[in-house]
């Protein structure tokens, strides 16, 4: 008798109470058959929940921990989506990037658990890679004009920066100049559940003007 193989699967707690948050603000987003790249796709659940409500779409997983990637394509076997690809490895500051084009880069609840220097590559990365039009959605909490938005933020913060000095709630017009920086402009800061943001950035389509951080 060949033994069961052992369930790969991660399942993370927040990504259960946030996956339709986000789905709300992402799939109307989303053209016909767009190619959607998920930088930092951590257990998989947010890829294969999306692309299940969107089979139109094809969806590109990725992620640098070998875990999280055996752990991803288990949420791809399991729900047998022929739109979800297998997961890359993509560490953002690596380059060249392991893909060559999307329509729509995600990342959910990355940048303030990483060094400043992964924002700075993802930015980066997204501007290369998204095509006039194409956006690019930070999914996660943010600074306001230099102050937290909640106290619970503040706290997490502080709980992240005793973990790691180089950690943190990132400020959203930092993040913003940034972006432009790299072609990338700032559309809007969706609120979220639970104090977090979906914060949009388009790259610029010749003779459009777009929005601001601080609008």
């Amino acid at each position: 008798m060949t033994a069961a193989r052992p369930d790969r699967r991660r399942f993370a707690p927040a990504a259960a109470r946030n996956r339709d948050p986000i789905a709300a603000v992402v799939l109307p987003r989303l053209a016909p058959g767009a190619r959607v790249l998920e930088v930092g796709s951590g257990t998989g659940e947010h890829a294969v929940h999306l692309a299940a409500l969107r089979p139109d779409t094809r969806w590109q997983p990725s992620d640098p921990d070998p875990a999280c990637r055996e752990s991803i394509a288990a949420w791809t076997a399991h729900t047998g989506l022929a739109n979800v690809a297998p997961p890359l490895d993509l560490d953002v500051r690596t380059v060249p990037w392991p893909v060559e084009w999307a329509d729509f880069v995600l990342c959910c609840n990355l940048i303030h658990i990483a060094p400043w220097d992964c924002t700075v590559a993802l930015a980066a990365g997204a501007g290369r890679l998204l095509g006039a039009g194409g956006e690019l959605l930070l999914y996660g909490p943010f600074r306001r004009g230099g102050a937290h938005t909640a106290p619970s933020n503040a706290a997490f913060d502080a709980a992240l920066r005793r973990e790691d000095p180089d950690w943190g709630v990132r400020d959203l017009e930092a993040v913003a100049a940034l972006a432009e920086a790299n072609g990338l402009s700032f559309v809007e800061a969706v609120p979220m559940p639970a104090n977090n943001f979906c914060a949009v950035f388009r790259k610029a389509e010749p003779g459009r003007a777009e929005s601001r951080a601080g609008a």
